[in-house]
Order: structure tokens, then C-alpha cells, then sequence
């Protein structure tokens, strides 16, 4: 893939989260895997170059499975982004993380089924590992990043994804909170795991929005217009910790491995 250096880092906003930059230039890139989700939008942003799309569309007219993983990320390494930032609204389902905090996930678990989740269907077999699927100096520097803001970090977690458009039962939630995992969304997968395999860095933050179902908190399940109505409430504070993070994050790759994803996935 031939790039343009036009950004270095690319941003991905979710449900709630469809704007960040005041000043930018459209860019509508053609991908192999079909159209992305919505013309880029690149400017500048914490002294970084930064290309920004929402995930679900300008107007949230795509669903979670609907979404064209695959042409959103390859529209941001087509310009020639190396580091992905992919904050998302999320539920609970451990009682230690509340609503309105924010968990930068270390592992996810995928429920999800029949989403296009690779770049490489042949003929050069290639096994990208997700063991380490989210890039350790950028959680690092998020977790700073949400502190400085003054937000309540948790500085690890495993998001498992699930299908959508529907939220879980509560039989699906009590299972997960029996697993031990702290966050449940239905876009992370296969997102960060397409970053990877691109060889981007990638780093999540999970905006608490939610207890899942009310299973864990004993409350009423989780609507979409409570989940809204808590993200907009906390919106600020994820833009002012993208900024803290943004204007952290080095312009040289050498603390983490995630550029030599390839080495090692081929024979």
C-alpha cells in the first residue's frame, strides 16, 4: 500500500462521538474493501497531525455490525497513519468500574460473528498474533493522559465484544462477570485487531457508561438512551484526555514492537 503522509495519528469516534476537530480539510478515500464509514476529517490537534472519522457515520446511521472495519483502516494507513487511538462508550461488569470511568483495555474477547476481521484471505498465509493486540506505550500514555484530566483510570481490563445491534441477556452478562472480564462493547473487535495486523499501533479507551443488563449493580438493564445521556455527560473529559494524550506520544516507534507485526507472521 502506497501512503500519503498526511497524519500520523487517526482517531475513530463512537456512539455520541462524531466530531472532534474545529478546523480540518475532508479527505474521501477510495479502499479495496469498499467505502469507509465517512471522509476523513485531518487537522491539527495537541501540536500532531490527526485524521478523525466516526465509526458509525456522521450521523450514527451504521451499526456496530455494519460497520466496514476493514475500509476504515485501511483509509487511515492509506494516509499514512501509524498509531490508531479507538475510544469507545462501554459497559460494566465488575461492580470496582463505575459509570463515567474509563478503562484502557490490555485484552479483548471476541463474540462477535461473521464480521470481515482479516487483510490477509490469501495467497501469502499470514498469522498476525493478538496476544498483545493493543500497543503498551500508548495505554501507558493514556492512563497518564486520563489522569492529568482527573479521571478515574483503570489501567487494564479485558473488553469481550459482542455481536450487536443488541445489548446482552442477563444471562450473557452474569456469564461474563463470572469470567472475570471488566467491559463489554460491540466494536472493538474487529477494529483493533485490523490496526494490528497493519502494523499500527492501536490503544483503547473504554468511556464507562453502564452497568451490563443490571446484573452486576442491581439496576435497570442498560437502554441506549441512558447510555447517551452518560456519554455526553463525560464527552469533555475524553476530548481533554485525547489532547493530553496526543500531545505525549513520541514521533518515533521505539518503545514497543508493534511496527514488526509481520516479522514473525509469515513462514
Amino acid at each position: 500500500m502506497e501512503t500519503k503522509s498526511l497524519a500520523d495519528i487517526g482517531i475513530f469516534g463512537g456512539s455520541g462521538f462524531y466530531k472532534l476537530l474545529d478546523k480540518y480539510e475532508e479527505t474521501l478515500i477510495e479502499t479495496p474493501y469498499g467505502a469507509p464509514s465517512a471522509p476523513l476529517a485531518i487537522g491539527t490537534l495537541g501540536g500532531k497531525r490527526v485524521a478523525f472519522m466516526p465509526r458509525h457515520g456522521e450521523k450514527h446511521t451504521i451499526p456496530p455490525q455494519k460497520v466496514n472495519y476493514r475500509a476504515n483502516l485501511w483509509a487511515m494507513k492509506s494516509i499514512g497513519v501509524k498509531r490508531i487511538i479507538s475510544p469507545c462508550a462501554a459497559g460494566s461488569l465488575q461492580m470496582h468500574v463505575k459509570p463515567g470511568e474509563f478503562v484502557v483495555c490490555d485484552q479483548f474477547v471476541d463474540r462477535t460473528s461473521g464480521r470481515a476481521d482479516t487483510f490477509y484471505d490469501g495467497p501469502i498465509t499470514t498469522h498476525v498474533s493478538p496476544a498483545e493486540t493493543y500497543c503498551p506505550q500508548l495505554r501507558e500514555l493514556a492512563v497518564k493522559a486520563g489522569e492529568k484530566a482527573g479521571i478515574t483510570m483503570h489501567p487494564a481490563g479485558t473488553v469481550v465484544v459482542i455481536q450487536g445491534p443488541r445489548f446482552s441477556t442477563k444471562a450473557e452478562s452474569a456469564w461474563f462477570n463470572k469470567m472475570g472480564w471488566e467491559v463489554i462493547n460491540m466494536t472493538q473487535y474487529p477494529e483493533a485487531y485490523l490496526a494490528k495486523e497493519l502494523s499500527m499501533c492501536v490503544v483503547n479507551v473504554s468511556l464507562i457508561t453502564d452497568y451490563d443488563s443490571g446484573v452486576t449493580a442491581n439496576v435497570d438493564p442498560v437502554s441506549h438512551a441512558e447510555v447517551m445521556k452518560v456519554f455526553a455527560a463525560n464527552i469533555t473529559k475524553l476530548q481533554t484526555l485525547l489532547v493530553n494524550l496526543i500531545e505525549t506520544i513520541p514521533d518515533a516507534r521505539e518503545k514497543c514492537t508493534c511496527a514488526d507485526t509481520l516479522k514473525l507472521a509469515r513462514g
